[in-house]
């Protein structure tokens, strides 16, 4: 992967080098094509991904009802948190509304990650619940305790 992609995400700032040397191989680059779908609601929770360029569309489907598109995720997002808060299946669908390009980390390899470097697994874990609190007015501690107990611990959890 090129040096400079994941330098490209607010979630990367303020790493070293080393660290940067220890989460660039962990990043997948995968290109997907207008419709092509991600992932499935149910399907077995594996990847977990940081969108480059395009758009997914995240659908959920009731189970009395059509799919629903619950939001759209444009460049600098992410996708696929099921895999990385310990979830057995991803609780929604991921589609790819237009021409897309993602990085892709298996949530296994995360967890590994904070085996393995706990420096820089538990900095990439408060990084990533800084971006996503800062997306659901400053939630910071609650997202924290998801991806600590799905990345941390390394256990899967049916979704409720």
């Amino acid at each position: 992967m090129s040096r400079d992609v994941l330098e490209q995400f607010p979630l990367f700032d303020g790493f070293s080098e080393e660290q940067m040397a220890v989460l660039r191989p962990l990043f997948v680059p995968n290109e997907y094509h207008l419709g092509t779908v991600i992932f499935e609601q149910g399907e077995p929770a594996v990847y977990f991904y940081l969108m480059i360029s395009g758009e997914v569309a995240i659908n959920y489907k009731p189970e009395d009802g059509e799919d629903i598109v619950i939001t759209r995720i444009k460049p600098g997002g992410m996708v696929g948190w099921s895999a990385v808060i310990g979830r057995r299946y991803y609780t929604s669908a991921a589609v790819c509304t237009e021409y897309t390009k993602l990085l892709r980390v298996r949530g296994s390899d995360l967890q590994e990650l904070c085996v393995q470097h706990p420096e820089t697994g538990n900095k990439f874990v408060d990084r990533m619940a800084d971006e996503v609190a800062q997306r659901l007015d400053n939630s910071h501690p609650q997202v924290l305790q998801l991806l600590e107990n799905g990345l941390r611990n390394g256990t899967h959890q049916e979704a409720k």
